[in-house]
């Protein structure tokens, strides 16, 4: 094994995880550090004494150990749709941030004997919205939901074998959804959203992952479709129409405020499949968003999130579970989980 290669790669990796010119790295170590050097490193045409090896692993936010593990996935294996308001450097920087959790993530699951393959056997062709609604409804009872609602998003589809990701990012990025190696699915999420979006977005991802659109859908048109899965996967259109009824006039916000806090919709995306299964009319839906354009009291009253907020604990819980049973040490659970070794020790408390 070519170490000094490996090692340059590995220090490259980090660098764009963090989103870091060289010269932002060197300005990161308090210049102590030349960009010429930084240079030789991620070239594999020297490598760092253990004093400098800390001094980057502290600066990039990595264990020491990442410099060492062996790389699973390649960048180059991970694909993103074209639509993105991401600039290049964040896709580049989430694309190895992915790659380093799967790893991550993979390799605990193998220590615990847990690996939990995904199959897209029953991925859907889709030609139109009846096409989408069949796909729900098929998935739904694939995955025994009934027609209730799905009590947490995340730990469903992290039970089905996709892994999701929550990261840190602008108010504009809600989510991506990407295969590895046609075998790993990650859906990554916007850890900052509220609930209610944040399940809608996972379901959306999903979308993009169980569905294959036909050639002839326009990227927009794709996206709408993936919206209507997520909706028709948060409450079915039956279960939607016995709450409301097929047809009304006017819909109270008591109603839908009962139905958020059951199904974990967001009141946008209920009134905008009561007008798109005609139970209220266009011009009814167009004055619920007049509405909310014009009063600010009301955008915040129908916007509020009613619904307990969601996050992805499989991988974590995994480490600890390892930690338990005694299959891996506090300093590798340490570098797992990214986490200081006293974090580590304080959260591994046994109950």
């Amino acid at each position: 094994m070519d170490y000094s290669k490996d090692f340059g790669k590995r220090l490259k990796n980090a660098r764009i995880m963090r989103g870091f010119s060289m010269d932002e790295l060197c300005l990161k170590l308090g210049n102590n550090l030349s960009k010429m050097a930084i240079s030789k490193y991620e070239n594999g045409k020297t490598i760092p004494n253990s004093s400098v090896l800390i001094s980057l692993a502290d600066a990039l936010n990595v264990s020491v150990d990442y410099f060492y593990r062996p790389s699973i996935f390649s960048v180059e294996s991970i694909y993103f749709r074209k639509k993105s308001t991401l600039p290049q450097k964040k896709i580049n920087s989430l694309k190895e941030i992915i790659a380093d959790y799967s790893e991550r993530y993979i390799e605990i699951e193998s220590i615990c004997a847990v690996e939990n393959p995904f199959t897209q056997s029953n991925r859907k062709f889709i030609k139109c919205k009846n096409d989408v609604l069949n796909a729900a409804a098929e998935l739904r009872q694939s995955w025994n939901l009934g027609e209730d609602g799905i009590v947490n998003v995340i730990e469903m589809l992290e039970e089905q074998g996709i892994k999701v990701l929550e990261i840190e990012a602008p108010e504009k990025f809600d989510g991506l959804s990407t295969i590895i190696n046609k075998t790993h699915p990650i859906i990554v999420l916007n850890k900052d959203f509220c609930s209610e979006r944040k399940r809608f977005t996972a379901l959306h991802e999903l979308g993009h992952i169980m569905l294959e659109f036909d050639e002839f859908l326009e990227e927009k048109e794709q996206e709408s479709l993936c919206n209507m899965f997520a909706n028709e996967m948060l409450i079915p259109k039956s279960a939607f129409i016995r709450l409301l009824g097929a047809s009304r006039h006017d819909i109270s916000y008591i109603e839908m405020q009962a139905i958020q806090k059951q199904f974990g919709i967001s009141c946008d995306a209920l009134m905008y499949k009561a007008k798109d299964l005609e139970i209220i009319s266009e011009q009814r839906y167009r004055y619920y968003w007049m509405k909310k354009n014009k009063n600010l009291d009301f955008k915040k009253l129908v916007e509020s999130s009613h619904y307990p907020a969601e996050k992805s604990m499989r991988f974590e819980r995994l480490v600890h579970r390892a930690l338990s049973d005694e299959l891996i040490s506090y300093s590798k659970a340490s570098s797992l989980l990214n986490k200081a070794l006293e974090d580590v020790r304080m959260e591994a408390a046994l109950v």
